[in-house]
């Protein structure tokens, strides 16, 4: 009898362990982070010439220099400023046509974003993505003047 449960006793150890182990193996697949880093009650506008779309399992990312509607840099400190939003993942985005193909260095486009609440230049997508072509339109780039990839009903989480 005392060997019967020294025997179930290892086995509920070793099941212990294993399960365990495949917690510890699979946590990497269902890491996340929070969007609370960003102010969602506050959504901002930006028009800018991309630098690089970086597409990510999770979330994809824009990164561009931020310019005026005439299309020239805005300077932060003597230099162009830079900026990113952050989107869906790269599949999301796909499906909306935003590709490493379709997202070129150097196209003129306009994001809305929630801002970081710590006031970095990053943000997360909010609902509109719009991309004018190499040239700014006279006006600024908008939904009026390019084309609209990203909706108001999308959502980066």
């Amino acid at each position: 009898m005392i060997r019967d449960l020294v025997i179930v006793g290892e086995f509920v150890k070793k099941l212990f362990f294993v399960a365990a182990a495949a917690l510890l193996i699979a946590a990497p697949a269902f890491a996340h982070h929070s969007f609370a880093m960003y102010d969602q009650t506050v959504t901002k506008t930006l028009s800018g010439k991309l630098t690089r779309y970086v597409p990510g399992a999770n979330h994809a990312q824009i990164l561009f220099t931020v310019v005026d509607n005439d299309g020239n840099p805005v300077m932060k400190n003597g230099k162009p400023m830079q900026f990113g939003v952050e989107t869906g993942s790269a599949i999301a985005m796909a499906r909306n046509n935003v590709t490493v193909k379709t997202m070129l260095e150097g196209t003129y486009l306009t994001v809305r974003y929630f801002p970081l609440r710590d006031g970095r230049d990053f943000g997360a997508l909010a609902g509109m993505l719009v991309t004018c072509g190499k040239t700014m339109p006279k006006g600024g780039c908008t939904p009026e003047t390019g084309q609209r990839l990203i909706g108001d009903s999308f959502n980066a989480q």
